[in-house]
């Protein structure tokens, strides 16, 4: 019989019960996921005289949550023993089961200061029976200002997705369920860059990474040298950059992040939140550095070819075909925007979409 093919990369792998300590007093439990590109989460639990702190507790729902409870349970604590969530971004799949933890045991919920999600109060509103898509959050930062990022258009421009009316009464309904099933976490303890935190019995440095996301936070141990780096530095893929909803430059952002970890002195072990443990944090922030390098350059010499042109048009040049769609066309629209605020391309709009020409 021959053995079922691995996944090419570690982020895709499915998740294994089998618990592992991975540095002094860390043990990884890893979750089931299923998202494109990804088929665990790493959560991992930091044992002290208090307790345990868990980082990054899965997706909501019941699945992953009877996963996490039993592998806690299979490495010997309780929900009651859970003192701390640490949760290093706002994406689901790393806050999903901070709400049950934090009800059951009284857990502190830990983020940077910045963490929110597009359902946090104040930028709320609700979805129109006739309209089917959400009006939640306009994003003013991007250069395209009054365009909403959730109203069927992008700041760059394309047509609104029509369901058809007797789909839309049920998109209502799913949405509504959704947000209650993905509701983020309220913090209770919101740090900032280099401040500290005690877990494992030793001091971890907050180290604020944006790019991935604004919020994204990573934990540093100096004494053993060990790096918490959530969805920042992963072992074989890149985390996507959106182009909406996270200033006027992520990727320049990024890029500082990814150098930021060359002061991080004395790292042993790299912890993600997807794949494996490795060491060499330096050479993967670079690689990953020379992948959007490559990016970059691709949409230059795109452009000497296609004149003038759409960031959907562009963004095949970059993405295979199964990638094509919203996700692609925001990474592609982070890659133009940088371009252009650095002077190596111009934008023009016409009938409400832009066009690019990058020199």
């Amino acid at each position: 019989m021959v053995a079922p093919a691995r996944p090419a990369k570690q982020e895709q792998e499915p998740a294994s019960d089998t618990i592992t300590e991975v540095a002094p007093g860390v043990l990884r439990l890893q979750l089931p996921i299923s998202l494109p590109g990804l088929g665990h989460v790493n959560c991992y639990a930091l044992e002290d005289d208090r307790g345990v702190a868990v980082v990054d507790p899965g997706l909501p729902g019941p699945a992953s949550e009877k996963a996490l409870l039993g592998r806690l349970a299979a490495a010997g604590f309780s929900v009651g023993h859970v003192h701390t969530v640490v949760v290093t971004h706002s994406h689901p799949d790393h806050f999903g089961g901070a709400n049950r933890l934090r009800r059951e045991s009284g857990a502190e919920i830990v983020t940077h200061r910045l963490f929110r999600n597009w359902w946090d109060p104040g930028d709320d509103a609700e979805l129109d029976p006739a309209d089917p898509v959400d009006r939640d959050g306009v994003d003013t930062t991007d250069g395209a200002p009054g365009r909403s990022v959730f109203d069927g258009t992008t700041p760059w421009g394309g047509e609104r997705v029509r369901l058809p009316r007797s789909m839309r009464t049920r998109a209502l309904a799913m949405r509504t369920v959704a947000r209650r099933r993905f509701m983020p976490p309220q913090p209770t303890v919101r740090v900032e860059e280099a401040e500290v935190l005690r877990l494992a019995g030793r001091d971890w440095v907050a180290v604020h990474t944006p790019g991935h996301t604004p919020d994204h936070l990573c934990l540093f141990d100096p004494a053993e040298g060990v790096l918490l780096s959530g969805d920042h530095v992963l072992p074989t893929i890149t985390p996507h950059i959106s182009g909406v909803g996270a200033g006027p430059d992520p990727l320049a952002g990024f890029f500082a992040s990814l150098e930021r970890m060359h002061t991080l002195e004395g790292v042993r072990t790299v912890l993600p939140a997807h794949g494996h443990p490795f060491a060499d944090l330096g050479e993967r922030a670079d690689a990953i550095r020379r992948h959007h390098d490559e990016r970059l350059a691709t949409l230059r010499a795109a452009s000497a070819g296609l004149g003038p042109a759409t960031v959907a048009e562009l963004s095949r040049e970059l993405f295979s075909p199964r990638a094509w769609g919203p996700m692609a066309e925001s990474e592609t629209y982070a890659h133009l925007e940088h371009l252009r605020l650095a002077g190596h391309a111009t934008r023009a709009e016409t009938a409400g979409t832009l066009r690019y020409t990058v020199a």
